[in-house]
C-alpha cells in the first residue's frame, strides 16, 4: 500500500530522476508528486536540466580513453619518472573528489536555486509592494472607499471573480487598490495601513497551479507570504516581521476561504 502522504527528501527526488530509487519507493514518490504539482513542475525542471546535460555531453562519455591517458601508460611513466604510485593514486583521488563533488554541488545548487514559474508570482508582488508603498499621494488607482466598484473592476479584468479582504479587525484600513501586469496576465494589487502607518498590499493573479503549500520569502526589510487557491495565486507583502505578517496573512486566508484557514 502506498502512503501518498509519507516524507519525501529533495534527496528521493534527485534519485527519482536519476532512476536510482528501489521500484516500491519510486511508485510512492510518483504518488506524492501526483498530489502536489508545485513540486512534480520543479522535478520536471530538474529532469529537463539533467536531459539537456545529457544531451550535450553525454557523447563525451562514450568516447574512447586517449592513449595518453591510459592507465598502464601513466604508471609506466611515472615508475620511469621514478614517482610514488601510492603518493600518485593519492593525488588522483583527491583531484577526482574535489572536482566531482564540486561540479555535484554546482549541479545541485543550480536546480534548488532555479525559481520555479509560481514564484515569480511572489518577486512581482514585492516589486509593486516596494514601488507603491512609499507613496503618499497616489499609492493607488481606486480608493478604498470604492471598494465595492473596485472589486467589479478587477474581477472583470482578471476574468475571476475576487473578494477584497475587511481587515478592520486587525486594524488595518484598506487605502485601495489598482490593476497592475502579472505574469501571467492581470493582476489586482489592494493595500491595508495600520495607525501606525505601516503599509500591507495582497497581490493576486490566475496561476498555472490549482492549489499549494503557503510559502514565505524574505528580501531585507520586506516580506511575503504567497500561495495558489483555485488557480488565483496570492501574495500578501509587508514589513519583515515574520510573526505580524503571518496575522495579518490569516486574516486574509479566512476571508477567501474560511476552511483554508485551518491549514495556517
Amino acid at each position: 500500500m502506498i502512503d501518498r502522504d509519507s516524507p519525501v527528501t529533495e534527496d528521493e527526488l534527485h534519485a527519482y530522476i536519476d532512476g536510482e530509487l528501489p521500484a516500491e519507493r519510486k511508485e510512492a514518490v510518483a504518488a506524492w508528486l501526483s498530489e502536489h504539482p508545485e513540486q512534480a513542475a520543479t522535478v520536471a525542471s530538474w529532469r529537463a536540466q539533467a536531459e539537456g546535460i545529457r544531451g550535450r555531453y553525454g557523447a563525451v562519455v562514450e568516447e574512447p580513453v586517449p592513449e595518453r591517458l591510459k592507465l598502464d601508460r601513466v604508471l609506466s611513466r611515472d615508475r620511469a619518472n621514478g614517482r610514488s604510485w601510492a603518493a600518485m593514486a593519492a593525488a588522483a583521488a583527491i583531484v577526482a573528489f574535489l572536482v566531482g563533488g564540486a561540479a555535484g554541488w554546482m549541479a545541485r545548487g543550480a536546480s534548488a536555486a532555479a525559481p520555479t514559474g509560481f514564484d515569480a508570482f511572489a518577486s512581482e508582488a514585492l516589486d509593486a509592494y516596494k514601488l507603491y508603498v512609499v507613496e503618499v499621494r497616489h499609492p493607488v488607482e481606486v480608493p478604498g472607499s470604492e471598494r465595492a466598484h473596485m472589486t467589479q473592476w478587477l474581477s472583470k479584468r482578471l476574468g475571476e471573480e475576487l473578494r477584497v479582504p475587511d481587515l478592520q479587525t486587525i486594524g488595518l484600513k484598506l487605502v485601495g487598490g489598482r490593476l497592475l501586469p502579472g505574469p501571467t496576465g492581470a493582476a489586482a494589487f489592494y493595500m491595508y495601513e495600520n495607525p501606525s502607518g505601516e503599509r500591507f498590499t495582497i497581490y493576486c493573479a490566475k496561476a498555472d497551479v490549482r492549489q499549494s503549500a503557503l510559502r514565505y520569502v524574505s528580501e531585507k526589510q520586506f516580506a511575503a507570504f504567497y500561495w495558489a487557491d483555485e488557480k488565483i495565486a496570492y501574495v500578501v507583502s509587508g514589513p519583515a516581521n515574520r510573526e505580524q505578517l503571518e496575522t495579518v496573512t490569516k486574516a486574509v486566508y479566512e476571508q477567501i476561504d474560511k476552511s483554508a484557514a485551518k491549514k495556517l
